[in-house]
């Protein structure tokens, strides 16, 4: 099913207004929780000339980690040889602060930084250089741009912005008469505030009644998923520290026979029933992209943020009989066999 960006970021934009308001190929390095021990250089072969690029990753789960292997991929097709500094800043802020300072006092081309606290911690740092974001769930809020169609700094980038409203929707489909929805999310986290902001607004307009529960830490999420209660499903926005230990939410789910609708398709390969979704990869790719148009001359400053054209349906229907749901087969013939676990 394809939902237009236009469609898609007017949900967003119309939740924000309400408040003012995460690999088909590749790989990439996960560091040691120190930032002096986590350095990684890796180089790739190219013919367009030599660069060396700084990335930072929030932390390790599989849509980060490919939305890292799509950037690497599209430089190396521009014929890039690139020396990468891989970062993994452990979902711990005080080591993404220690990897920006680090960044920015390196004779570095190009910074990635890849998730919205890594985003915040690299463009407060770095301000001689260009800066490159993906996974970032709404650039403006999170004070990255001035505006994602004129950024107006040294940063811009991608968005994942999902379509909150669909995916809650969706919840009514798996399980008619459907009214209370768990969340479970890191408040400190920009982009999961906004996101549960944007769950609020369609939770209204769907009937439904949310249950929040609010983590610290990865440790923190197994129990916070049981103080939800009796509720009649669980949704899983794009909370890197939630998504890193998503497995603790299933069990809780699974347990309850309740149906979890989650952010992206990582997610749903992992034991989520269901999404819509972008591709991470493709959209790391799209910032590889971004970052030639750069390395070759054009300015971040007048560089629009980007966003996915196109949102596919994911279904994982092994979790879906574990939690007692049926997926109607009007969904399933949306879905690409691929993005179909069995």
């Amino acid at each position: 099913m394809k939902i237009s960006t236009k469609a898609r970021l007017g949900v967003a934009l119309l939740a924000s207004a309400a408040l003012v308001a995460g690999c088909s190929g590749g790989s990439t390095t996960s560091a040691p929780a120190s930032p002096a021990e986590s350095a990684s250089e890796t180089t790739t072969e190219g013919t367009a000339g030599d660069v060396s690029i700084g990335v930072i990753q929030l932390v390790s789960h599989p849509a980060l980690d490919q939305a890292n292997a799509g950037f690497q991929a599209a430089l190396a097709d521009a014929g890039y040889n690139v020396t990468y500094d891989q970062q993994n800043a452990q979902a711990d802020q005080s080591i993404a602060a220690s990897i920006a300072g680090k960044f920015a006092s390196d004779d570095l081309d190009l910074v990635l930084a890849i998730a919205t606290p890594a985003a915040q911690a690299i463009a407060q740092a770095v301000t001689d250089k260009p800066v490159l974001f993906t996974a970032v769930t709404d650039p403006e809020h999170a004070g990255l741009v001035e505006s994602n169609e004129a950024p107006g700094g040294n940063v811009t980038g991608t968005s994942d912005a999902n379509p909150v409203l669909e995916q809650m929707a969706l919840f009514e489909q798996l399980r008619p008469g459907i009214q209370t929805i768990g969340i479970v999310y890191a408040p400190g986290e920009d982009n999961s505030g906004v996101q549960v902001e944007w769950a609020k607004t369609a939770a209204e307009e769907l009937g439904l009644t949310l249950e929040l529960a609010t983590v610290v830490t990865s440790g923190d999420v197994q129990q916070a998923a049981e103080s939800l209660g009796d509720v009649d499903g669980i949704y899983v926005p794009t909370d890197n520290i939630v998504v890193s230990a998503l497995e603790s939410v299933l069990a809780v789910a699974e347990a309850k026979k309740i149906p979890v609708v989650v952010g992206e398709g990582d997610s749903v390969a992992r034991g989520g029933v269901i999404t819509y979704g972008i591709n991470y990869f493709d959209l790391g790719y799209q910032t590889g992209q971004m970052a030639v148009r750069i390395l070759e001359g054009a300015d971040p400053a007048t560089t629009p943020v980007e966003t996915q054209d196109v949102l596919e349906v994911y279904i994982n229907l092994a979790a879906a009989e574990r939690m007692d749901v049926v997926v109607p087969q009007e969904l399933i013939d949306q879905a690409k066999p691929e993005n179909i676990t069995e």
